[in-house]
């Protein structure tokens, strides 16, 4: 009889999308790892491939499928190699995925990767393995307790999931289902783990964050039941809604010190009519109304969103309503996107504007959401900020990490600065980062 250890076996998970689905990456290999797992970089070396899919983005299940076209050169080199496809892509297509590719051996829906043990099992007895449920069972008390492995300084944590506001562009009420949210003794326990593993900065995360109710107090609750976590030195949320910005949130943003001057908060449009059509709930006034509030209560708050050009039904009237919007609001940074077809989502089945029309919208308004953001980054030249510092840079000596206000900034330090948060100043501008100089004492 041999007594030599099995080797362990190689997993690979390439993940696409929000925040959430690199949270859901984690706890997917931490599930795994309990079957003999351990992840690795490079898909050749891997024993089972997993893509976890994002259905936000154009053509998403095109990807997805082009993706395994890809790789089926791996599975031809080696035919144990499992496939899986997990995420929004699979909650949608569910098996579809597998008539339209026969090398997937499994698929999940984000909801029941915690079943992703018991799927292995069946994979490797031959079989197929599809779980596009919205189980009953939590799957967040049926995973495995998070490593405690050394981690690096930031991380997520999912808090809710699913949406009950049903945009009419989003697919995310039909692929993550209704608002779930976690109670917050179990966020508290796992936000302590993560700090135990040498995490320092921790993002909550959810479809609509701040609708959070697993705690008396809502988001805000949780918040300061965070604020007395040892070791955490700062917490972030993402995404959330401007109908779910309540005053106790608001008040969290300028009275506790462990909350960052940053916020997510997406208006798509600065039209109230497209805002209706969009089933937005909210109103152009209503939102820069809200915002004035936010910044009364943190003035040098640093304000992100998202827009969505091209509409269907948007005419060149909502559009200039929107650079308006935008011109009054003033962002530090935001994404843009032209609007495309979710199969499923009344929007879709609307007539669609000209492609050469979103086009020209979407250059003049990434243009003015540039010059914002150029404006913003420069204004912080001869500032002091707080970085928390989290590798190393491209050049010798040169370590990187986030400001308060998310802005990546680089500057000389020793390696041992990882970990810590320290002062900088800044002194230069970039395109997307800003460089500067430690000013304290380690």
């Amino acid at each position: 009889m041999s007594d030599r250890t099995p080797a362990p076996k190689k997993l690979y998970i390439k993940t696409y999308g929000c925040q959430m689905n690199v949270y859901d990456s984690e706890r997917m290999a931490e599930a795994l790892g309990g079957k003999g797992y351990v992840e690795t970089k490079s898909p050749e070396d891997a024993d089972m491939i997993l893509l976890n899919t994002c259905h936000i983005r154009e053509k998403a299940a095109e990807k997805v499928y082009s993706e395994l076209g890809r790789m089926k050169a791996l599975k031809d080199e080696k035919p144990d190699l499992k496939f899986g496809v997990t995420g929004c892509v699979a909650q949608a297509e569910g098996e579809e995925i597998m008539r339209r590719q026969p090398m997937v051996d499994l698929v999940v829906g984000p909801q029941s990767y915690h079943r992703l043990p018991a799927m292995d099992e069946a994979v490797q007895a031959g079989k197929k393995a599809l779980d596009t449920d919205f189980p009953d069972d939590d799957k967040f008390e049926t995973l495995t307790k998070r490593s405690k492995a050394k981690r690096g300084p930031t991380a997520f944590l999912t808090v809710q999931e699913g949406c009950d506001k049903f945009c009419a562009f989003c697919v995310v009420p039909y692929t993550r289902g209704a608002e779930v949210s976690r109670p917050a003794d179990r966020i508290i326990r796992e936000a302590n783990e993560l700090v135990e593993s040498g995490v320092r900065e921790i993002t909550l995360l959810g479809q609509n964050v701040n609708a959070y109710h697993g705690h008396d107090g809502g988001l805000a609750g949780l918040i300061w039941d965070l604020d007395k976590v040892d070791g955490l030195e700062r917490i972030r949320f993402t995404t959330s809604h401007p109908n779910d910005m309540d005053d106790a949130l608001i008040d969290a943003h300028g009275t506790c010190s462990k909350l960052m001057p940053y916020l997510h908060l997406p208006v798509q449009a600065g039209s109230d009519r497209i805002l209706k059509a969009m089933n937005r709930k909210h109103t152009a006034e209503s939102y820069i109304r809200l915002i004035e509030r936010i910044r009364g209560a943190r003035p040098d708050l640093l304000l992100s969103g998202d827009f969505i050009v091209g509409f269907p039904g948007e005419t060149d009237q909502d559009f200039e309503d929107t650079m308006s919007l935008i011109c009054e609001v003033h962002y530090g940074q935001a994404y843009s996107f032209k609007y495309s077809t979710r199969p499923g989502t009344p929007a879709a089945e609307k007539p669609q504007l000209p492609e050469d029309v979103m086009n020209e919208r979407l250059q003049r308004l990434q243009s003015l959401l540039r010059e914002q953001q150029v404006e913003t980054q420069e204004s912080m030249v001869g500032r002091e900020v707080s970085v928390l510092f989290e590798k190393a840079g491209r050049e010798a000596g040169q370590m990187i990490g986030k400001s308060e206000y998310l802005h990546a900034v680089f500057a000389e330090a020793p390696m041992d600065v990882i970990g810590q948060v320290r002062k900088v100043r800044i002194t230069r501008s970039e395109s997307n980062s800003l460089g500067g100089i430690l000013t304290d004492a380690p």
